[in-house]
């Protein structure tokens, strides 16, 4: 039985509450670990060792930090098919896509900002009002919130700009999927990366997440989750006046036109409905078709659908694994209930796989409109919904009538629509003839439901820094 410790000040620590939490394998259904059961008495302990370690940190020049970020993404890439192994194991994706996919992901996120802390530049201002400069300085200890879903991907997205601007971290992982993350602070700390410069405290979002966003020492908070989460979270640090990120769920439409080149990118189509087994904030979950082709584009895009091979993450041939734990399989078995309920076809799916773990083969529904709620709310899982639309505005109207306002991906071969289209869709990512293509210099994030504020790129390094203006009389 593994067990997964924090990791405070260099080093693993129990809780001090001395409880643990289950850790399952998705594709058994068995616990094969444990993680630390955290509360606000670990938080302090972290907070107060990521204060002890800032001052020095923080004075290291850009050039030190980025070589730290970059000995860690070498040490993380030599060890690659054991965080891939990882990663499959505590999340149920296939290992393909860990190993090919989200660890380089990883590394790649940690390369990329310790680029990012040598080329951060600020601002100057001559011929107004004198000489004016802008500093942007580190805030200090802030706390990263990562999810399941993605877990490493997304647990260095943040802390990667956070280290690199010259902040100290305590990160909380998601308790569901502890392992890659204190596997990576372990490794920090074999490089010899100082001690109390990343924390992680495991646990509950109210024993530990709750402490950390409330914490008058941490000065800004990176979350992506629920949007039920999200709320709470800005609810706490509103009144305390602290920086909040938050990236949020997605409800994203695929737009389908007539004269795309459907055929030979329905297996990007189908991915970007499936792929993770559809628990990726990303994913296309809502299917908008030109009537024009939509008995015919429905009918293939069943067949990929069910031809999909669904099965143990270790299974070279797997391309969808389990979902995440029972309560999520719970959550998504009631989605497409509801779907049924709501007078939805279902095509096919709509069944738990008869085998151990927690399968939910790829479903398809169609026959719902736009003010239903399986239209309107997250399921995330592998249901994709399709509906039917006449022209470019009925297809606009379709892709804008969700709360939800992430990403969108428009399949088309006129360009001057799809730029049009694009300005209007109320999303902060939109695809244009592709699917999941992030280059990460660029803003990520959402509006509406989606979420508040970006990441990425030097969007990242502004929201971990202050900045402050001086200026100079030059008379």
């Amino acid at each position: 039985m593994q067990q997964f410790a924090h990791w405070i000040d260099g080093k693993a620590r129990e809780a001090s509450t001395r409880r643990w939490l289950e850790v399952f394998d998705p594709a058994t259904g068995k616990r094969f670990a444990q993680v630390a059961e955290g509360s606000a008495e670990d938080v302090e302990d972290a907070v107060a060792a990521a204060a002890h370690a800032f001052p020095a940190w923080s004075s290291l020049a850009n050039s030190g930090r980025a070589r730290w970020l970059e000995r860690l993404a070498d040490a993380l890439e030599a060890r690659l098919d054991d965080f891939a192994h990882a990663e499959s194991r505590d999340g149920g994706k296939p290992f393909a896509l860990a190993r090919d996919v989200e660890i380089p992901r990883a590394v790649a996120n940690l390369r990329f900002f310790a680029h990012a802390a040598t080329q951060f530049a600020s601002e100057s201002h001559h011929g107004e009002a004198g000489l004016n400069y802008t500093l942007r300085q580190p805030l200090g200890v802030v706390a990263t919130i990562s999810p399941w879903n993605l877990p490493l991907y997304l647990f260095t997205w943040k802390i990667a700009p956070a280290l690199a601007a010259g902040n100290t971290v305590v990160a909380k992982p998601s308790e569901v999927t502890p392992m890659t993350a204190t596997m990576l602070v372990e490794l920090a700390a074999q490089i010899g990366m100082p001690d109390g410069v990343l924390n992680v405290v495991h646990g509950l979002g109210p024993g530990v997440g709750e402490a950390l966003v409330a914490h008058p020492r941490v000065k800004a908070v990176s979350f992506t989750g629920s949007t039920a989460v999200g709320r709470r979270i800005a609810g706490i640090a509103a009144p305390m006046l602290k920086k909040v990120s938050l990236e949020l769920g997605g409800k994203n439409p695929t737009l389908v036109f007539a004269d795309s080149d459907w055929r030979g990118q329905l297996d990007t189509i189908v991915r970007s409905a499936f792929q993770n087994s559809g628990q990726i904030c990303l994913c296309g979950s809502r299917i908008l078709v030109e009537r024009a082709i939509y008995i015919e584009f429905r009918d293939a895009l069943v067949e990929r659908a069910l031809a999909l091979p669904v099965g143990d993450p270790m299974d070279p041939d797997a391309r969808m694994g389990p979902l995440v734990s029972q309560a999520h399989f719970d959550k998504v078995v009631a989605g497409i209930a509801r779907a049924r309920e709501e007078g939805g076809r279902v095509l096919c799916g709509d069944n738990a796989l008869e085998r151990p773990g927690w399968f939910v083969a790829p479903t398809v529904i169609e026959g719902l409109g736009p003010d239903c709620a399986t239209n309107r709310e997250e399921i995330f899982g592998p249901v994709a919904t399709l509906q039917p639309f006449d022209d470019d505005s009925q297809a606009l109207a379709l892709a804008n009538a969700c709360e939800y306002g992430l990403a969108a991906s428009i399949w088309t071969r006129d360009l001057n629509r799809a730029h049009r289209l694009a300005a209007g869709i109320q999303a902060g990512i939109v695809w244009i003839n592709c699917w999941l293509m992030r280059d990460l210099r660029t803003p990520f994030g959402g509006m509406g439901q989606s979420g508040l504020g970006r990441e990425g790129g030097f969007e990242a390094m502004r929201f971990f820094t202050e900045p402050r203006n001086v200026g100079l009389s030059l008379a």
